[in-house]
């Protein structure tokens, strides 16, 4: 009997032992069970913890359902649901992914592929906290100049002061004030009650004159400016010794700090009475600040102390008074007020106006043009310079504002939010002439530190900026900085401008305003950011990181993600670039297809696993099974034609010459912030949609371009959304639902009941469920839950009333056929050529699992580019179109890229021009013409560093996109 019980004794130890290892082996995974999100199909992966793993596969094969949608939508959910309920109602309760488990999950951070914020006044350095920095660093350690004479600024004494109030005008009426509380929240009640006991009976809140013994209760939520009255007298010679000790009095209540408001509106009144209806009631203040601290010498001019909010832009003490902090202004445009030159100001040449009727007509214009010597009829194009200045901007000796003025005039005084819309069309955002892009106001730009202005440090690039802080703060003699002050804030500084530069965006400059950022340089910001917090055991998912990045970069970009790892992270990418994938310690590969057809975990291990499956895609093509074939011969042009960009100068474009042949592949290469869009995107397309398609674009600064006439059409098919609401889908925007609504109005059925294609829209009374609007779905408000989407209870989500659904072609209903994806509709259609032949240009860019009806919103940037370049193959092409797209491999796999270049290749056989910027070689390696910018990014780059065939370019030891090519040629 002991035996047996020895024997279970041991037994159940085992066992315990056996948990403990299994829980051990789990604790080191990220485990999913029946993950079914979206097109998932009830998949179970298991993910290593603390490793880098890369989610692989083709298009619309589950990847970001799974890594964004399942696991990561999890990890923040469970995060969220950790906090109180009160939290939650703040933040929002994130909705269940539609998995049945999921174990070992850590906290999840996502670090997705999305545009930085469209806020203009955020920039690089403001969104990397480097700014913030930059802003103590100043207020600490900054040397203040004045801001009219540029003379360092010196502490100013009570006498100072005194002297400098007392030499106003005699009569002056003034007032000095103690400024007790500047920009600051709260009520403030003790201090009232402080300055009425010190026997002080009035001050000035926000402006207006208080009594003490009676103050306003103020807004505790609300900034407010507090300023105690101290005295208030005329100037007069014998007053001198009074004014002084009103200034020691107000400085030692205000801490230095003294206000003398002059009120020259008063200066005449027969006598000056102290009531509260005086001193400024109805009149005009000048307030001088005067400080123990800070004052010019010789202008007289003070500063107040030196404070971090007086270098923001964002803030009304540091912000440009001009442009608010912008650094831009919106000013009429001559370019684009100005018409075809070869009408006539009567004829409406200037735009805005039309052509000119009454008073101008008959007497301004008139007589404008007799003292200048032209004729109204006259085109505009034949007026000379000095003329066409006149006109626009005005005759001081006429009463001629010049149409420029009138334009700005009319957009800032008008009333009319339609004659404001109207008038912007015709104005651009050109620098702050006051500020001159500085952002900030004058007293903020004349500190500096070791001689530079914080506006001049933010136009460093941010390896300019690495190296010049650095040497600062191992700086001896006069630039040297305080270590003790200094030391910290620097060091914060170079730790953050060293994590930019090892994602590679060193090009950057931390002046550029966030919402020029592409989506890959976004990403990265946000990658160093996350290196620079030094977190441990998060779960950090990332989505194609590599976009926009050069196969220079992408090793230091590697080897960020392994230091992510190696702090002991988990790191989830989904990624289709080989270097990546090679790199990875864990792949899954999803599959087989895409959309119905993915959603299956083919592999799921080390990459010699993915090397060996025969059913991946990928796989074959890091094997050499697939490739990306080079084309057999070149493309020699179009008969010699191309079209020259002469001198452009946009941004860091050093006054280049570039050649484009026409009726050939051109692919424009090049490091990060070597100029490629600025280039062809802001020189070259907006040029020709200004020429060819009089679209009211500023072309950026070039000299000239030649051979636009052999262009007769230029369109450019970039990756924004083809629609900001559900109610867009790829079936409207490529117009194929025009004609199945069509289809469906011709059917005897719908012939019967009177029924036209309107009856067939979703968006229009008539035909439509109107319980839903045609949304088909129905929002459910859950107060602590979140709101919850459900199925109109009415058409069941099908959009369309009974009657509308009632009317079948090969028994489909118009619903049916929304929901069908791209290539089943093609094969239901294929007996009607209208609806067959737009459908198959969707098939032919890789986008057949799409469903028609599938809401815009949801589509990715790279599939929203190939929707929009679908909609232009569906077009009849002339032959001599310039299609231009940038990066349009983004978020494609191997097997994409295959389909879409037979695309752009088979326009280019048609006769047009195709421009690609791109860094995937495999799309370069099929290019006619290389065009290769650099040799660096930022103001390194902006040179034509090669310019041929691949294989010429290949050869260019210059070039880095040449070393790259040389490997696959």
């Amino acid at each position: 009997m002991c035996g047996v019980a020895d024997r279970c004794r041991r037994t159940m130890a085992a066992s315990e032992v056996d948990v403990r290892m299994t829980r051990a082996d789990e604790a080191g995974r990220l485990i999913v069970r029946g993950a079914r999100e979206h097109n998932l199909r009830n998949i179970d992966v298991e993910i290593p913890r603390n490793r880098l793993t890369v989610v692989t596969g083709l298009s619309g094969s589950g990847k970001s359902s799974l890594a964004f949608d399942t696991i990561y939508a999890e990890g923040q959910r469970r995060y969220v649901e950790s906090l109180s309920a009160y939290a939650r109602q703040f933040l929002g309760v994130m909705e269940k992914p539609d998995v049945d488990q999921i174990d070992g999950l850590s906290p999840a951070i996502a670090i997705e592929q999305r545009t930085a914020a469209r806020n203009p006044r955020s920039t690089v350095g403001t969104v990397t906290e480097i700014y913030d920095y930059l802003r103590l660093l100043w207020a600490r350690v900054g040397t203040p100049h004045c801001p009219s004479c540029g003379r360092p600024v010196r502490r100013q004494s009570a006498t100072q002061i005194a002297e400098q109030v007392t030499a106003w005008p005699e009569d002056s009426r003034i007032e000095i004030l103690a400024p007790l509380v500047r920009g600051r929240k709260g009520e403030f009640r003790d201090l009232f009650d402080e300055a009425l006991q010190e026997g002080f009976v009035r001050a000035r809140v926000d402006g207006e004159l208080i009594d003490l013994s009676d103050p306003p209760e103020l807004n505790r939520r609300q900034s407010h400016d507090i300023s105690v009255v101290v005295d208030r007298l005329v100037l007069q010679p014998d007053e001198r010794a009074r004014v002084a000790e009103s200034v020691e009095t107000a400085l030692r209540m205000a801490g230095g700090m003294v206000e003398v408001c002059h009120y020259p509106e008063l200066d005449a009144a027969p006598a000056y009475e102290v009531s509260a209806k005086d001193s400024g009631a109805g009149a005009t203040a000048e307030t001088h600040i005067f400080s123990e601290l800070y004052a010019c010498p010789v202008c007289g001019t003070s500063i107040p102390e030196l404070e971090p909010r007086q270098f923001s832009f964002n803030s009304p003490y540091g912000a440009c008074p001009a442009c608010d902090g912008l650094g831009v202004r919106r000013e009429p445009n001559p370019e684009l007020v100005v018409g075809d030159g070869r009408i006539s100001i009567l004829e409406g040449v200037i735009l805005p106006w039309g052509a000119p009727t009454g008073r101008w007509a008959k007497t301004q214009l008139p007589a404008l043009a007799d003292k200048h010597g032209f004729d109204l009829n006259q085109p505009w194009g034949e007026l000379s310079e000095a003329q066409q200045e006149t006109v626009l901007h005005g005759d001081p000796e006429l009463p001629w504002e010049g149409a420029l003025s009138n334009i700005r005039r009319l957009y800032h005084e008008t009333d009319s939010d339609t004659v404001r819309r109207n008038l912007h069309e015709y104005m651009t955002a050109l620098v702050c002439s006051e500020c001159e892009g500085g952002r900030l106001r004058a007293e903020s730009r004349a500190v500096t530190v070791a001689g530079r202005r914080i506006s001049e440090a933010v136009e460093l690039s941010v390896d300019e900026a690495l190296a010049a802080f650095t040497a600062l703060e191992d700086a001896d003699g006069p630039d040297r900085l305080e270590p003790e002050i200094a030391g910290p804030i620097l060091k914060e500084v170079c730790d953050r401008l060293t994590f930019m530069a090892q994602v590679g965006l060193g090009y950057l400059t931390l002046g550029r305003s966030a919402d020029t950022l592409a989506g890959g340089e976004a990403q990265r910001i946000r990658l160093a950011t996350q290196i620079g917090s030094r977190l441990v055991g998060v779960l950090y998912v990332l989505d194609e990181p590599s976009i926009g990045l050069h196969p220079r970069d992408n090793r230091r970009l590697l080897d960020t993600l392994e230091q992510l790892r190696d702090l002991g992270n988990t790191v989830l990418v989904v990624e289709h670039d080989e270097e990546t994938v090679r790199s990875a310690d864990h792949v899954v590969d999803m599959g087989p297809g895409a959309g119905r057809h993915g959603g299956e975990i083919l592999v799921s291990g080390p990459l010699e696993q993915l090397l060996d499956s025969p059913d991946s895609m990928t796989g074959a093509y890091l094997r050499g099974e697939r490739s990306i074939r080079l084309p057999e011969s070149r493309r020699p042009g179009r008969d010699g034609e191309k079209v020259i960009v002469r001198g452009a100068r946009e941004h860091n474009l050093q006054g280049i010459d570039v050649e484009l042949p026409l009726g050939c592949f051109v692919a424009v290469t090049g490091v990060s912030g070597s100029g490629k869009s600025t280039l062809v995107e802001e020189v070259l397309y907006r040029r020709l949609a200004r020429e060819l398609h009089r679209a009211r674009l500023v072309p950026g600064d070039h000299d000239a371009i030649e051979g636009i006439p052999l262009v007769d059409k230029v369109i450019d098919v970039d990756q924004s959304p083809i629609g900001r609401t559900p109610r867009s889908n790829p079936a409207t925007y490529t117009g194929v639902f025009t004609p199945i609504r069509q289809l469906y109005a011709q059917l005897p059925e719908a012939r019967i009941r009177g029924y036209g294609p309107g009856r067939f829209s979703f968006n229009v009374k008539g035909g439509r469920c109107e319980a839903c609007r045609g949304d088909g779905l129905v929002k459910i408000e859950m107060h602590f839950l979140p709101d919850v989407y459900v199925p109109c209870d009415i058409c069941r989500g099908l959009r369309y009333n009974r009657e509308t659904l009632e009317v079948l072609y090969k028994g489909k209903s118009v619903a049916d056929v929304l929901d069908m994806t791209v290539d089943e509709a093609l094969e239901f259609f294929d007996a009607v050529p209208r609806i067959r032949n737009r459908l198959k240009t969707l098939s032919d860019v890789g986008l057949g699992y799409i469903h028609l009806g599938q809401s815009a919103t949801t589509l990715s940037g790279g599939e929203a580019q190939r929707v929009k370049l679908a909609s232009e193959l569906a077009r009849k092409s002339t032959g001599r179109t310039l299609y231009i797209l940038d990066e349009p491999t983004t978020g494609l796999h191997f097997d994409d890229i295959r389909i879409l270049l037979d695309v752009l290749h088979r326009l280019v056989d048609l006769g047009n021009t195709v421009l690609v910027i791109e860094h995937h070689l495999d799309v370069i390696k099929t290019a006619d013409w290389v065009i290769d910018l650099g040799p660096e990014g930022g103001a390194g780059g902006g040179r034509v560093v090669a310019a041929g065939t691949p294989e010429k370019v290949a050869n260019v030891k210059a070039s880095h996109t040449g070393r790259y090519l040389q490997g696959v040629l």
